[in-house]
Parts: C-alpha cells; sequence; structure tokens
C-alpha cells in the first residue's frame, strides 16, 4: 500500500563526480586496490560468508554495467548472484549462479581499475548528521532533515559502498575530516553517455527484482528490490509512472495500518537519505504506490516493503533517470 503521497512532477539530472584513479593508499591486507585489481573470481575465492576482493571486483563491475549486486560488500551473495544471472542474460550468454569465462571476459571488457582515491571534501563532512536514527517512524515526525548518522555513510552510500567495506579499505582513516585522502570502489560510468533510456520495465514479485528493457526490448538495467509483503501486497499488471519526486517528504496515512506504527493522526517525515522512502520516488498509477529508495541499503531483496518497491538510493535515482512520465511498469511472478 501507500508510502508517499508525491509532489509536483519534476525532471532529475544526476551528476557524475570523477575522482582520480590512484594507486590507493597502503591499506589492510587482502583487501586493498591491488589486491582487488588483480583478483580472479572463482568457486575458492568468491564467498557469501565474508567479504572478497574478488568479490569486491565481481560487484563493481556489475555496478558499472546497470546490473547492480545492490550495496558492495565483498561478498557474493544473493543479489550478486542475481546481478550476474541478469547481466549473463542481456549478453545472451548460459545464466548461472557461477561465473563463467565467457561472462567474465565479457565484464573485463570496462578495463578501468576497480578502485581509485577520493578526498574528502567540506561538503562531505558538513553535515548535519543525525548520530541515531529514531527506530520509531512517529519520533522522526519532528526531525528537520532525515540526514546521515555520520559522514562515513554518507561516504559509503556515495560510492554504492557497505560502510564495513569502506573501514576495510581505509584502516586508521578518518572519515569525518575535510582534506583526507580515502580508497574507494570505482562505480562511475566514466560520465561517457546519458542514462540510457527504458520503454518498459518490469517488476518480478517473486525474484524480487527490477529490469529495465529499452525500445529493442534489450535488457538494459538490472536491479534488486524489497517487493511487498504478505501483510501488504505489491499490485499487479501493469502500471505506469505518472511523476518523479527526488527527495520526497514521507506523508503516513493512518489507514494505511502499517505494522508497529500507531499513531491516528497523518504526518510526515521530512526529507533526507535516511527519509524511509529515500532520496527519490517514483510514483505509479495505482494510487499511493511506487518505486523510491530507502535508508538501509544493506536489507534490499532481504526485507518486506510496505507493497511499494524498495531499491537502494542510487539504484533507485538510476532507474529514475532511465525512466518518464508515462513508461509502462508491470508487475509479474517469476518472470524469469
Amino acid at each position: 500500500m501507500a508510502e508517499h503521497v508525491p509532489r509536483a512532477a519534476v525532471r532529475i539530472a544526476f551528476a557524475v563526480t570523477l575522482f582520480a584513479l590512484t594507486a590507493a593508499p597502503a591499506l589492510a591486507a587482502g583487501m586493498d586496490a591491488a589486491a582487488i585489481a588483480s583478483a580472479e573470481p572463482s568457486k575458492k575465492t568468491l564467498s557469501n560468508e565474508k567479504p572478497t576482493a574478488a568479490g569486491a571486483r565481481l560487484q563493481v563491475l556489475l555496478d558499472r554495467a546497470h546490473f547492480s549486486p545492490g550495496e558492495i560488500d565483498g561478498k557474493f551473495g544473493e543479489n550478486a548472484k542475481k546481478a550476474l544471472r541478469a547481466y549473463a542474460e542481456a549478453r545472451q550468454l548460459p545464466s548461472s549462479d557461477e561465473l563463467t569465462e565467457d561472462v567474465w571476459k565479457a565484464l573485463q571488457a570496462d578495463s578501468r581499475p576497480p578502485t581509485g582515491t577520493y578526498t574528502i571534501t567540506d561538503k562531505d563532512v558538513a553535515g548535519p548528521f543525525l548520530h541515531k536514527l529514531p527506530a520509531r517512524m512517529e519520533d522522526m515526525k519532528d526531525i528537520p532533515k532525515l540526514s546521515y548518522t555520520s559522514a562515513r555513510e554518507a561516504l559509503a552510500e556515495k560510492f554504492h559502498m557497505s560502510e564495513q567495506l569502506l573501514a576495510a579499505l581505509n584502516p586508521g582513516r578518518h572519515f569525518d575530516h575535510a582534506g583526507e585522502t580515502i580508497a574507494v570502489v570505482d562505480t562511475s560510468d566514466g560520465g561517457s553517455a546519458a542514462p540510457a533510456k527504458a520503454d518498459r520495465v518490469e517488476i518480478d514479485k517473486t525474484r524480487q527484482t527490477v529490469k529495465l528493457f529499452d525500445k529493442s526490448n534489450a535488457l538494459i538495467g538490472f536491479y534488486p528490490a524489497s517487493v511487498g509483503s504478505e501483510e501488504k501486497p505489491s499490485p499487479s499488471g501493469t502500471l505506469k509512472v505518472t511523476e518523479i519526486d527526488p527527495n520526497p517528504t514521507y506523508r503516513y496515512n493512518p489507514a494505511y495500518h502499517f505494522k508497529g506504527i500507531h499513531s491516528r493522526r497523518p504526518f510526515k517525515i521530512r526529507p533526507g537519505p535516511n527519509n524511509p522512502v529515500g532520496t527519490v520516488w517514483i510514483n505509479l498509477s495505482a494510487d499511493g504506490y511506487g518505486i523510491h529508495g530507502t535508508p538501509s541499503p544493506q536489507n534490499i531483496s532481504k526485507g518486506q516493503s510496505h507493497g511499494c518497491v524498495r531499491l537502494t538510493n542510487w539504484d533507485a535515482e538510476r532507474v529514475a533517470a532511465s525512466v518518464a512520465k508515462g513508461t509502462p511498469v508491470a508487475f509479474v511472478e517469476g518472470g524469469g
């Protein structure tokens, strides 16, 4: 059911910040720029349990190709496997949970280093930061801005990373000091092209995925998602995008009867990346349903939503940049 009543439709322009792809500073053994750049993914070097350099390299290459593994954490988890299967499908190669030689060769066509360095700016550390995000939505309504909880969280999200991987790449570094140079993964597209335009969107309620197709029916983007729940299922059939709202205000209606929310009065939660619908809202033609971001990227495809389609903030922004008012959005079940 509804999570937000959108405001006026707007066009969104996203700027890619380029940073030098120079050698990263000395990092923790086994997880540094050199290790990630030379890592060869295989059954032995990929793990669902712990971050590995090979896992990080594979996730970076998938993310750059707009076949998102969700949060880049160095693990070969279900979201990375979903992205790998979708990438193989798009390249008309055999699709598998295992990385084949042909798929790996195709991914390596992007030969840019998987990591780079970034110098922390005054803006990165200016805040204000929420030192603790309230657990209850009702307790968020009086906060002026649902901002990041720390500069570390903001920087991790800027580069599509988990905070844990960012910290592992930068032992002893301070993320709240402007002028500090840190190692990050490079998920940029190099600024070489405008976002590909989607002719249609397919949301698989069973597989918890979002796919973008162009006019030739080619798969041009893939994103893991949290799609509805048993309590609040997502809609069925084909809807359309009606508007796109960056930095949305969350509006709660007591008629939604969300579990754990006891307020009998409507309330608003102000914009910010830790707003319940994240940094962008893509409104759909069924009343109150949409595609949106999240304050908890680590939970994408692992938790449930209130009927809407939840993506990481950066993936929601990429989808928003590829769709337009009128783009069809089909909800399917087990569509491959």
